[in-house]
């Protein structure tokens, strides 16, 4: 403590009471702080491309040596901005008037690393995500109840910080009376006095699980990122979340809603277990799913929580809504996002739908670099402030505000609206004996989220009160619902069983199969089917496999059912048949693996078949084999080898001693980076728009085939880079909605001339380095020295870095990263299929898909 002290000290003692900008308003052009050993060269606030109506302002760029890299920041009680430097210590910022200095002075208290700052009840809170202190909740105020902020009190200690996913950020709480605390998933489980969390999660895989392919967190289990509220002398703790991968930041619209905006896990680009960064809604008693490697829950399964919106691949960082600012009223209500990989601040509008939201995102700031790490609005001068820096890069603040002509005043009225999913959250972390009673009709409501708030409410319930309600229920959703929470609350998961816990009975683990076995499989829709194979799931990873007569019963119900020719109900299915060493599952999941169009589809059957051991025969495991060899031509993140790498490797475990002298080559075989995995189509003309455009209006109407369109979508290298219905890849946008913005004509000439509108979202830059070299691609990551470029969308790991010392120039690159001539291997009936595909949204009932 003293030796911060005394670096406090002595920072003071160096630094002038009030550090005058000399790269603000004044010198848009020269952005120098001459005073630096190094003139700190932040981006340009005239580079920057901005909403219209607003302006962007740059107030300072941040001397590294004397102020670090700032990452964080609050407004306090008189309207100064508080901000951090990553790795050192807090400053207090006065915004400048118009035309006036910005004064910087740093913050006596000894502390730093910060990743979260409140000021809230007087004092200023306080996150450590600390290496050299410990990580936690703190609390820092005057000893002599002046502006002097001096007193430093660590309210909890949370184990696990020091890297990038440890504890993050601090919020006040709607009620005015708490704190909402965020912390990454390698912050370890809080104490807590009260949950509104079942304790009862787990890791829930039917089938072994890939660890991360690099060793990521190899071992660690659920929950992940959680949230917390938590009172304001740090006593009381109260589970709200869990399974988060790394939010960093989150904030309560007027409703009392909470969101954040969770990151993604870039290693695992362009498997089938790749979740996009996503903004969620932050439901009471939810779990997002987050588990090591390839056990992350995909966002159908009932038992996690999915995005109210899907990004893509970036970093978030720090979020906040628009209240308070001077903007027009569509922005006041905005959710704006930080992403600081591709420098990206969003504005997320949101919009009623259910008892949650449906959401769009704008571009709002968007610059090159722009690493953001923060943003607020300051309720005193009605202004936004962001910031950029982190890793030690260059770090300044740029204000944001509206000079367009729109009314810019505050909406009334504001109150939190009562819904069921809100009276079903009542009962979470409590028994009552209304419970039941309230939560069971709910346990079939179309909304999600309903159906979710309902079954969280029954498993705080004693088992008792509902266990026979839930195995005798007639309605098949109500009973999915039901089942699913009986198999939860009355079996630990193996992995989370406490010594000497007993074992779950296997009577009642029969009784629940029975009933699940009775359900009509083929009367269910896709959703409801995902949630009955997901209850199968869980059932047998915590009671164990089923008894003979169990085993044949659901064999005979699910054998018939594979396959159901829905992408991802025949994933689940497949891991079903697999876990029960189904005799047919090798001849059925074989000859789906070898039709499947992606890559992404291809891996999840695989990844089932390698802990197959009946029903192979010499030709389908040669098929197997085959594919693997296949698989070493696809191109995925970081991890994506060594996930293949395990797959083979499980799958030689299988083997008999026969069939590895068999298959002796394939398996002494190295990885092929080179390998084809499927030989280049030929051209069969070069479309132009004004002959594809009539054809598609002529022909497009009916008698289209979703299934050959979404064929078509892998063979054209679409899903190489592009997502769609939640399968592909992920270089550029998800074009699911693609046909609810754009235009038949506009998204044909996206793919024609890919280079007339290049999407700002997926723009690419060109740098021109001082010793001649021209690299065209897009900023993926950052770092103090220099920055990592993707050059090609087609490849994650094509990467190139850049040392920041030989940037010579960076520009907006002319021409964009997708290829020309997507459509040229096609016939007319496969380029129809595939605009039918691309324009359906995923739906397989839509019209154009009618005989």
């Amino acid at each position: 403590m003293m030796q911060w002290i005394r670096c406090v000290l002595l920072t003071c003692a160096i630094l002038a009471a009030t550090v005058h900008s000399a790269d603000g308003q004044q010198s848009k052009k020269k952005n120098r702080l001459t005073v630096a050993a190094k003139p700190p060269r932040a981006t340009p606030a005239d580079s920057l491309k901005v909403a219209k109506g607003f302006q962007v302002e740059l107030l300072y760029a941040v001397p590294q040596e004397r102020f670090g890299s700032w990452v964080n920041m609050c407004v306090d009680g008189k309207g100064r901005l508080i901000v951090s430097d990553q790795y050192g210590l807090l400053y207090r910022v006065t915004p400048p008037a118009e035309g006036k200095p910005i004064a910087i002075e740093p913050i006596v208290a000894a502390i730093g690393e910060a990743q979260g700052l409140l000021w809230a009840f007087d004092a200023l809170y306080v996150v450590v995500n600390g290496r050299q202190r410990p990580s936690g909740l703190y609390k820092v105020t005057s000893s002599n109840n002046n502006d002097t902020l001096d007193r430093v009190e660590l309210l909890r200690e949370i184990k696990g910080g020091g890297g990038e996913h440890g504890p993050h950020a601090v919020m006040l709480h709607p009620d005015g009376k708490r704190l909402t605390v965020v912390c990454g998933n390698q912050a370890q489980l809080v104490k807590c006095n009260t949950s509104k969390v079942p304790l009862v999660w787990g890791e829930d895989h039917l089938l072994p699980r890939l660890p991360d392919g690099r060793g990521f967190m190899k071992g660690a289990l659920a929950p992940g990122g959680c949230i917390y509220n938590v009172s304001p002398d740090g006593k009381d703790w109260e589970l709200f979340s869990t399974g988060f991968r790394n939010e960093y930041d989150a904030a309560y619209n007027h409703n009392g809603d909470l969101f954040t905006y969770d990151a993604d896990m870039e290693w695992d680009f362009n498997t089938p277990w790749y979740r996009p960064t996503r903004v969620c809604q932050v439901t009471s008693g939810s779990d997002f799913g987050w588990r090591n490697g390839a056990g992350k829950y995909p966002a159908y399964y009932p038992d996690s929580t999915p995005a109210i919106l899907d990004i893509g691949p970036g970093s978030p960082t720090g979020v906040c809504f628009g209240y308070g600012a001077k903007f027009p009223v569509n922005y006041q209500d905005a959710f704006f996002i930080c992403d600081w990989s591709y420098g990206k601040l969003y504005a997320i509008h949101l919009k009623p739908q259910g008892t949650s939201y449906t959401a769009e995102k704008e571009e709002f700031v968007s610059g090159t670099p722009l690493p953001l790490t923060d943003v607020v609005v300051n309720p005193v001068d009605g202004a936004m402030y962001f910031l950029i820096g982190g890793r030690k890069t260059q770090s300044a603040l740029y204000r944001v505000t509206y000079t367009g002509s729109e009314p810019t005043a505050a909406p009334t009225g504001w109150q939190v609206k009562p819904n069921a999913r809100r009276t079903l959250e009542a009962f979470h972390g409590v028994q009552d004996p209304k419970a039941v009673e309230v939560a069971w009709p709910y346990l079939n409501n179309p909304d999600r989220y309903v159906r979710a708030a309902a079954r969280i409410a029954l498993e705080f319930q004693t088992v008792s009160d509902w266990q026979a309600k839930a195995l005798e229920e007639k309605d098949p959703q109500r009973a999915i619902t039901a089942l699913l929470a009986l198999t939860r609350a009355t079996a630990a998961c193996p992995q989370h069983r406490k010594p000497g816990q007993p074992a779950p009975s296997s009577q009642l683990g029969g009784e629940i199969l029975t009933k699940l076995n009775e359900i009509d499989f083929s009367s269910l829709t896709v959703e409801q089917r995902l949630e009955m194979l997901r209850v199968y799931h869980v059932l047998f990873s915590r009671y164990g496999s089923p008894n003979d007569a169990g085993r044949t019963a659901t064999l005979a119900k699910l054998e018939p059912a594979f396959p159901t020719g829905h992408r991802f109900v025949d994933s689940e299915l497949a891991q079903i048949l697999v876990y029960l060493q189904s005799p047919q599952a090798a001849a059925k999941i074989i000859p789906a693996l070898l039709k499947a169009p992606t890559q992404e589809e291809q891996i999840e059957y695989a990844r089932a078949l390698r802990v197959l051991i009946t029903g192979w025969t010499p030709a389908l495991r040669q098929q197997y084999f085959s594919w693997m060899q296949q698989a070493d031509g696809f191109r995925g993140g970081n991890s994506f080898g060594g996930f293949l790498k395990q797959i083979k490797d499980d799958a030689v475990a299988t083997l008999t001693p026969q069939e590895r002298f068999n298959y002796r080559d394939f398996i002494a075989a190295r990885p092929n980076p080179n390998a084809i995995t499927s030989p280049p189509r030929k051209i069969v003309k070069e479309y132009k728009l004004e002959e594809v455009l009539p054809i598609l209006e002529k022909k497009l109407a009916t008698g289209r085939d979703y299934e050959h369109g979404r064929k078509m979508f892998a063979e054209a290298k679409c899903a190489s880079c592009h997502r769609f219905d939640n399968d592909g890849g992920i270089s550029g946008p998800d074009l699911t909605q693609a046909a609810g913005r754009f235009s038949m004509k506009d998204l044909l000439v996206s793919i024609i001339d890919p280079n007339k509108e290049i999407s700002d979202q997926y723009a690419a830059v060109e740098i021109e380095t001082e010793d001649g070299k021209k690299i065209m691609g897009r900023i993926v990551n950052h770092n103090g020295g220099g920055m990592t470029v993707n050059t090609t969308m087609l490849d994650p790991n094509a990467n190139v870095v850049v040392k920041s010392d030989n940037i010579a120039s960076i520009k907006p690159a002319k021409q964009s990263m997708m290829p020309t001539g997507t459509l040229d291997t096609l016939n007319e009936d496969e380029l129809l299929d595939l605009m039918a595909y691309l324009l359906s949204r995923g739906d397989r009932a839509n019209s154009m898909f009618k005989k």
